[in-house]
């Protein structure tokens, strides 16, 4: 029997080696447990902060015009309820929830009316898709994730929030959003993120967590890959289209059919090609090495994603104060051209800069207009719009 112990010894220290290797060593990078904040790639004298806006989880560019569309809350109320951080607190939401549009070009901000939208309870908003119709490009459709609190006087901490996905439409200037219809389905479990099409009918989203509540849904989203997407249909409902995917966050879709998901503790992004049954095939997965939240695509085609390099610190500004300084980094997604292209490197990543938390702090959407030259930057619990010149 003495002989079995540093057999049955050695297998438990070589057992705790791959494990620590295969799932705790890359989450550890990816949390920046160790990281040092390195400040560059913004100068502040070439960036103007808009405190009127604030509480903004998704940005989303109108091209054409130049105009952004943002979805937006307060900071204190996100404290008390944001579903995706385990915040689930009805009585501390905010009743005023908005989505605003700010026009770079005059600093113009307005808070767009819901026209048509009846509820018993206010909006609760997170991520949000603009986009402009196929046949009619004045004609803009709105998809909103909305969180509301459960029914019946139901215990939020219990059984989550009660989420749904909202489909609005307006026109380009237009002060008011018409409501088309709230889209409550099994499929839509704990939406993130959405990705609209050009029909107002169909979208994507992401689920971040594979269930509602409970201690188990940390340890699902950090060790294993269980989350998923799905994609609705306003006259043929809803499905899961892509599983076995690991802590999803933002999405975003190009015109000719390429999905992209981005992995908040797997610091990276997924690429799928769309079929024809509305599912999606993995082609791709790039990895950036640090905490992601949404992405967006510029005009030339490249993936923008926000990123926090401490996890501490983007914690402790989304739970505990949103006046804590959470580091920022913006990371950019460039198909490769070159000649090493041929050699299996498909993608070009630059991280285009990273911040302290003194300029940008606690974004989770960095949004860039190509044309204009402008970088575009908000966050679910931040003070301010932070506009800057490229």
């Amino acid at each position: 029997m003495a002989r079995l112990v540093p057999i049955l010894l050695g297998i438990v220290f070589a057992l705790l080696a791959v494990t620590y290797q295969l799932y705790l060593s890359p989450l550890i990078k990816v949390l920046g447990v160790f990281r040092t904040v390195n400040t560059f790639g913004l100068d502040i004298n070439r960036c103007k902060k808009f405190p009127e806006l604030q509480a903004c989880e998704k940005v989303v560019l109108h091209q054409p015009s130049g105009v952004l569309y943002l979805a937006c809350s307060t900071p204190e109320s996100r404290l008390a309820w944001t579903p995706a951080m385990d915040q689930l607190n009805p009585q501390g939401r905010s009743s005023k929830d908005y989505v605003a549009t700010f026009d770079p070009a005059t600093s113009k901000i307005t808070r767009l009316q819901l026209e048509n939208f009846v509820s018993d309870q206010p909006i609760s908003m997170h991520g949000m898709d603009v986009v402009p119709s196929a046949s009619n490009p004045n004609e803009l459709f709105v998809y909103l994730v909305n969180h509301r609190a459960p029914p019946d006087g139901q215990d939020a901490r219990v059984v989550g929030a009660d989420s749904v996905i909202e489909v609005f439409k307006t026109t380009v200037s237009a002060d008011r959003l018409f409501h088309v219809k709230t889209v409550k389905d099994p499929a839509i479990i704990t939406p993130n993120d959405i990705a609209g099409d050009a029909d107002g009918k169909g979208f994507f989203f992401t689920n971040d967590h594979s269930i509602k509540t409970g201690h188990a849904r940390l340890i699902r989203n950090a060790f294993f890959a269980s989350n998923t997407v799905g994609y609705c249909h306003l006259e043929r409902g809803c499905k899961i289209v892509a599983t076995g995917l690991h802590s999803n966050n933002g999405i975003a879709k190009a015109s000719n059919g390429t999905v992209y998901v981005a992995s908040n503790l797997g610091g990276a992004v997924s690429i799928f090609e769309r079929q024809e049954d509305e599912s999606l095939l993995l082609t791709d997965v790039v990895p950036l090495g640090q905490l992601l939240d949404n992405i967006s695509l510029d005009n030339e085609g490249s993936i923008w994603a926000a990123a926090f390099p401490r996890a501490q610190d983007i914690i402790e500004h989304l739970t505990k104060n949103p006046k804590h300084r959470s580091p920022v980094a913006a990371f950019k997604i460039s198909a490769n051209l070159g000649p090493r292209s041929f050699y299996g490197e498909k993608y070009i990543v630059e991280k285009v800069f990273e911040d302290d938390g003194n300029i940008v702090s606690g974004s989770t959407s960095i949004v860039h207009d190509s044309e204009r030259g402008l970088l575009f930057m908000h966050g679910v619990a931040a003070k301010e719009l932070v506009v800057c010149r490229g």
